[in-house]
């Protein structure tokens, strides 16, 4: 057998065991995927209700709304009853930290809300980036849920260019995994190896 067909097998069967991994663990994740939300640079930013995906200027035309970031001079999370932002792990005041891959939202973490941090501390946001929060919610069945979202900030935290990319919760109320962008990169190698094959 040709090394690079023995190579392909081993990808192929590490993908496999990826897969099954990913989808056993994140069999009740609800994804918004690429919702691109801009948040406007104003006092009344931009209210989101998590389930339904309404959003509006205002608290008052979204019913049920669970977060809302805002702010004209920087960036800053207020979040309706029973809904909080996630700190960074560690962290026990202040609002929601810039958290890394492998973060664990759930139950036994910190929450706030307030105007984020930029800079290069752990937990700080970063500017020119996508960062990574964490966030509970009440869900219309009345159980807490959690999630985590992407925020893409431009070159100024009260600029323009702010968006969140994603957003995902676990509805099972189960806590849920800021996952690592290379599980779904060796899918993509694993379906290439296919690919290839197949020729």
């Amino acid at each position: 057998m040709k090394i690079s067909n023995r190579l392909e097998k081993h990808i192929v069967a590490a993908a496999a065991v990826a897969a099954g991994v990913a989808a056993s663990a994140n069999a009740a994740v609800v994804a918004w995927e690429n919702c691109n939300l801009v948040i406007p640079n104003t006092i009344d930013g931009l209210y989101i209700n998590v389930e339904t995906r309404a959003t509006g200027s205002a608290g008052s035309v979204v019913g049920g709304w669970d977060i809302n970031p805002y702010s004209a001079t920087s960036l800053a999370w207020y979040n309706a009853p029973g809904t909080s932002m996630m700190r960074y792990p560690g962290v026990t005041s202040g609002s929601a930290g810039s958290l890394a891959v492998g973060t664990v939202v759930g139950s036994s973490g910190s929450y706030g809300s307030g105007a984020v941090t930029v800079g290069s501390a752990p937990g700080n946001w970063q500017l020119n980036a996508v960062n990574y929060f964490g966030f509970r919610f009440v869900a219309a069945d009345g159980g807490t849920k959690y999630g985590y979202g992407t925020f893409q900030i431009g070159s100024s935290i009260s600029g323009a260019d702010r968006k969140i990319t994603n957003l995902y919760y676990e509805a099972s109320g189960a806590s849920i995994t800021v996952p690592a962008p290379g599980a779904l990169a060796l899918l993509g190698v694993a379906g290439l190896a296919g690919a290839r094959r197949r020729r």
